[in-house]
């Protein structure tokens, strides 16, 4: 179906389910980009901009997969799964067709990437270790949860839209596209939410349940006849959609098993039946309008999205606990390690965690997490400021709970106090510099034998569409390598500065001196 086809069959749909949407608005369907949505005329902050009746959304509760998916015990991300691959089984029948034909097949997450883009494309990049093990665990939750659907009724779950292949797929989209609606409907797919595309940081409208039921503040209505195109075709249509709705608003009846949960779900839609788009901010007549995932870096932001942007102020990069572990048994044996980083944990510090995996963020700056810098400064301890610390843990702390040593250089160190309470400065001595460049240069050779040099060069050759992968991940790993040089420069010229503004306000107070 060519894309203004599309576009028109999914107005029709929105008209006949009831979905509101502003005539300020204009719908794109790009054969390179996909849909997005610009302005007709100038927004203003606070007008809404689209109604989306809660029976639209495909849930759990509104599927005609509801029985099964209830049956089965699922819920969250594997229960919409199921009742997207049943209402994309269905094809036209669908009471969403009119939806579900605006999409992709999947979205081209790292999820659906082969192993070998992975290796070859992610290597040594936050996502490549993790995207590997999402890949393991989503077919361990089919094999375990949707095959069995297969087995037990393939008249109603038909094994060839619910291969493998189709369950991950269906998760990209729903990764990159489900909204949180309510705590009745949990997560679901919202037709024309999910079409304004993201901007970190530059938010213009915002999705909310908390719906006022309010009209547009902004019609435009010099501008109409553009999205007026072929209203005799939409007219003639009438029927059909009249059809389509009735078909759709039969599917919670079909699905309510008994008296009891047919009236919570009136009482949830009785509440707020509407889901809103509201203006947050002002847009001028001609530009895109942008969503926002939240402030995520480029990480977060491929892995989810399938998507990276240039010069994202909230890119970090990890540096795994093993990596720094490592690192210390590359110098010290591995007992010494071991009982030093168990000193570390009885001193109260913890590293991030996820998915099994210890991690210590460094910040787009360049600044290494606090726990990270004090694990450093114990593992890096002379024996004697060591056992000084082991016998204080061992035996008394403060009232505040804080443990408190001498350093080598005869300064009073406190341990224990969280990150916010810590001034890093004290624990970057010529030692923990050193360490810091070694374990930037330990994370940064992960990333094979290109230099940054190299990857930037390749970046600026990616061409779109033709290069979207490729131009993605090397934006992330240019990303990850520039945090990884601050962090290196952090090393080398922190105690300088230190030391600099040190002097500087000594001048300053004898200045002032009478």
């Amino acid at each position: 179906m060519d894309t203004t086809r599309r576009l028109r069959a999914f107005k029709r749909w929105m008209r006949a389910h009831g979905v509101e949407c502003s005539d300020a608005l204009r719908l794109v369907d790009d054969p390179q980009d996909g849909v997005s949505v610009r302005t007709l005329c100038d927004l203003k902050e606070g007008d809404v901009v689209a109604n989306i009746p809660k029976k639209a959304c495909l849930t759990m509760k509104t599927s005609g997969a509801r029985e099964i998916i209830e049956a089965a015990g699922l819920d969250g991300y594997l229960g919409l799964s199921v009742a997207l691959m049943y209402e994309r089984s269905l094809g036209e029948q669908s009471p969403w067709s009119g939806y579900l034909q605006l999409l992709p097949l999947q979205e081209d997450l790292p999820l659906v990437w082969s192993l070998h883009d992975l290796d070859s494309l992610l290597l040594g990049t936050e996502l490549h270790k993790v995207v590997k093990e999402d890949k393991a665990l989503i077919y361990e939750d089919w094999k375990e949860s949707i095959l069995p659907l297969t087995h037990s009724s393939p008249q109603i779950v038909d094994p060839k839209f619910f291969g493998v292949e189709e369950y991950i797929a269906a998760k990209s989209l729903i990764a990159s596209r489900s909204f949180e609606i309510d705590d009745y409907h949990g997560f679901g797919m919202v037709p024309l939410a999910d079409l304004f595309n993201h901007k970190t940081g530059a938010e213009d409208v915002h999705f909310t349940s908390d719906s006022s039921h309010g009209e547009s503040g902004s019609e435009a209505d010099e501008n109409n006849e553009a999205l007026e195109e072929n209203r005799s075709e939409d007219e003639a249509s009438t029927q059909t959609s009249s059809e389509a709705e009735q078909a759709f608003n039969q599917v919670p009846a079909e699905n309510n098993d008994d008296g009891a949960d047919e009236d919570s779900y009136l009482v949830v839609e009785n509440d707020h039946p509407v889901l809103e788009m509201i203006m947050v901010k002002d847009v001028l007549t001609g530009a895109e309008v942008f969503n926002t995932y939240g402030t995520l870096g480029n990480a977060a932001l491929l892995h989810r999205y399938g998507f990276t942007e240039t010069d994202n102020p909230y890119d970090i990069i990890n540096i795994d606990m093993e990596l720094v572990l490592g690192w210390s048994s590359s110098s010290f044996s591995g007992r010494y390690t071991r009982a030093r980083l168990a000193l570390w944990r009885r001193l109260g510090y913890t590293p991030c965690e996820s998915q099994n995996s210890e991690y210590f963020e460094i910040t787009s700056n360049g600044e290494p997490q606090t726990e990270l810098l004090v694990l450093l400064y114990i593992l890096l301890l002379p024996d004697n400021t060591y056992n000084k610390l082991d016998l204080a843990v061992s035996t008394a702390c403060d009232e505040n709970g804080f443990f408190h040593v001498m350093s080598p250089g005869n300064h009073k160190i406190t341990f224990g106090q969280t990150s916010s309470d810590i001034e890093n400065d004290v624990f970057l001595t010529e030692d923990v510099r050193g360490a810091l460049i070694s374990v930037a240069d330990k994370r940064e050779s992960l990333y094979g034998t290109s230099s940054l040099e190299d990857d930037i060069a390749a970046l600026k050759e990616c061409c779109l569409p033709r290069d979207r992968r490729l131009l993605h991940s090397l934006t992330l790993r240019v990303s990850e390598r520039r945090i990884l040089e601050k962090l290196r420069r952090y090393a080398r010229l922190r105690v300088d500065g230190i030391c600099e503004g040190k002097r500087r306000k000594k001048r300053l107070n004898l200045n002032a001196s009478p």
